[in-house]
């Protein structure tokens, strides 16, 4: 069990962040036993030919039997909008004294293949993770970056509807917030508590995890939890539809609208309906203009939401 003690200041200093490199080692997991991540079957299927040229040697280095990875691959994001690019580049420049200690809290010691010249280990990992990137991620991402704005979005409606405590009693069963201690029930045997001492904490939603996961050592305050939607990622969302309205509006607008019995974000509905986000948009303005659905912004996001006017079209009986 890990505790995370928050100061009344850090209570309101919970943020949330995106880590295209927290992915890439989050993924490891899915690839070194898939067995225990079936949601991510079809991403492995899909990127199994173009994952045969990686250097794996390097990448299995970099976890343990216990699915644990060192704390470098989960370096706290500052924002929403952080980029590989930009993370790589700050790994690159990692302290071989911390690029061992976090080696050594996973493995007990520093692996083999990473035991010469620390500086050249740190190129063949960022060279490693780069390979992994561009082959099976690169391709999917815009659709992983949708599914995990879209759930920001949905805990920041929380928030702002029912409070803190309710959205961090909500984005895991392993998670538990009391008001001032929130706890993360995870698989390490040993208990830890720590006090966040005005650093906050920062959660980031992943595609790539079934529980709430956090740093090994003593990095800042930080929790991965599953992010909504995963599961429906490589899908479709499937609609029913009356005939009549589809008749009305076409089949995408008429899908579109009845789903918006909740506020959702054109990028959120594109990955939902397999169509780009700019399609998404161009349907959602015409049903605005229509007088269907109303918008307001929330963040960086647009949400969309049914109107009165397109309740009395769509049937209670269609609700999602």
């Amino acid at each position: 069990m890990l505790r995370y003690e928050l100061r009344a200041s850090d209570v309101g200093d919970v943020r949330f962040g995106l880590s295209p490199l927290c992915e890439l080692g989050l993924s490891l997991r899915a690839i070194h036993e898939p067995s225990r991540y079936p949601l991510q079957l079809p991403w492995l299927r899909q990127t199994q030919a173009a994952r045969a040229g990686l250097d794996h040697e390097a990448l299995r280095a970099l976890i343990d039997d216990r699915l644990w990875t060192p704390d470098f691959l989960n370096p706290r994001p500052v924002s929403p909008l952080t980029r590989l690019d930009d993370e790589l580049a700050v790994l690159s420049r990692i302290r071989t004294t911390t690029f061992h200690r976090d080696l050594e809290a996973v493995h007990g010691s520093v692996p083999a293949i990473f035991a010469g010249d620390p500086r050249a280990a740190v190129r063949r990992v960022v060279a490693a993770l780069r390979g992994l990137w561009d082959a099976a991620f690169a391709p999917y991402w815009p659709r992983m970056r949708a599914v995990l704005e879209a759930d920001i979005a949905y805990r920041g409606r929380q928030i702002a509807q029912s409070g803190l405590g309710v959205m961090l009693n909500g984005i895991s069963s392993t998670v538990r917030f009391d008001g001032r201690v929130i706890s993360v029930a995870l698989r390490d045997p040993v208990d830890r508590t720590r006090r966040t001492d005005g650093q906050g904490v920062t959660l980031v939603p992943t595609v790539f995890t079934a529980r709430a996961s956090a740093p090994v050592g003593d990095a800042a305050p930080l929790i991965l939890y599953p992010a909504r939607g995963q599961g429906a990622m490589w899908e479709r969302q499937q609609v029913t539809t009356s005939a009549a309205l589809v008749g009305i509006l076409g089949r995408v607008r008429a899908q579109l609208l009845t789903v918006l019995d909740e506020p959702a974000s054109s990028t959120e509905l594109g990955v939902r309906f397999g169509v780009t986000t700019s399609a998404a948009g161009q349907h959602l303005r015409a049903l605005r203009a229509a007088g269907l659905v109303s918008s307001t912004r929330y963040g960086r996001s647009v949400l969309y939401l049914r109107s009165e006017l397109g309740n009395a079209l769509v049937p209670p009986a269609q609700g999602t």
